[in-house]
């Protein structure tokens, strides 16, 4: 019988390999990886949300009660007792107007830095995009902005405010404050990873960041020797964008301002995803 020759092995038939690189520069940016996982993103979206509600005594109550034991106490600091000019609208509108934006920027910078913490086990076990993590933490407090602006509604009918085609653009400006959330955010929650210092200092930054963001105060009575570094600042213009879009023109935000501050997020946010890209192959290790 004719002798059989074993033939080598096909790649196929062995078992190729695949090997994971993480990618660098703009090359990392893959937003088709990031589409196909897109199931993952709605779930842990949902996942936070729930959490965040859950075995807590308040529950949605709580939701209501920040936003309004906030701008009572605006109110009475910045519209009774250092009396800030305030256009003869009601001053907590005003208020309302700035917390509304700034809690959800809060609350989701929060979460978002430390969210790979807090998916250690997942992260270390599973393959997916880390990118995910961050970015669907960001919406955790969607809930809290939704009932936020619920509340404001009520508030803005009690005191006579009326109803125009301006608040359409609410969603644009929300769409502004996940923006800066989420450039903040990818760069926090890569630090955390390796200096846990980052937890200690975002409260901090939060905490401070609502007393120089016009929050409880309108944006022309900052200094014009100041203005320029504080409309840098992206949620200044976000903040009198829902001011405007709730109160009227006399708190138009200075257009070419807010330009500018969401170009300075654009880049945040690039060379944020590209730092997040190339280091999260040593998560799993290091987390």
């Amino acid at each position: 019988m004719p002798s059989t020759i074993a033939q080598p092995k096909t790649p196929a038939a062995a078992g190729a390999e695949r090997v994971l690189r993480a990618r660098h520069g703009m090359g990392a940016i893959n937003p088709a990886e990031l589409w196909r996982y897109r199931e993952l993103f709605l779930f842990l979206s949902w996942r936070d949300i729930l959490i965040r509600y859950k075995q807590t005594y308040l529950g949605i109550a709580w939701a209501v009660l920040q936003p309004l034991l906030t701008m009572m106490v605006f109110t009475v600091i910045f519209g009774r007792l250092a009396r800030f000019p305030g256009h003869g609208e009601p001053y907590a509108i005003i208020t309302m107007a700035g917390i509304v934006p700034w809690q959800f920027f809060s609350n989701a910078l929060s979460e978002s830095s430390n969210s790979l913490v807090a998916s250690a086990n997942m992260i270390s076990k599973v393959y997916f995009p880390r990118l995910i993590v961050p970015a669907s933490s960001v919406l955790s407090g969607v809930m809290d902005f939704l009932i936020a602006v619920l509340l404001t509604i009520i508030l803005m009918a009690i005191y006579h405010v009326p109803f125009t085609a301006r608040l359409s653009m609410l969603p644009l400006f929300f769409a502004a404050v996940c923006v800066v959330a989420m450039a903040a955010g990818v760069w926090l929650s890569a630090l955390n990873v390796k200096y846990r210092d980052v937890k200690y200092i975002v409260p901090f930054f939060t905490r401070l960041g609502a007393y120089v963001s016009p929050v409880g105060f309108l944006s022309e009575i900052v200094p014009a020797r100041w203005r320029f570094w504080y409309e840098l600042n992206p949620m200044a213009g976000i903040i009198d964008g829902f001011r405007w879009c709730i109160l009227g023109p006399a708190f138009k935000p200075a257009w070419p301002s807010f330009c500018a501050s969401m170009g300075v997020t654009a880049l945040l946010l690039l060379t944020g995803i590209v730092y997040f890209r190339s280091t999260e192959r040593s998560f799993a290790d290091v987390i």
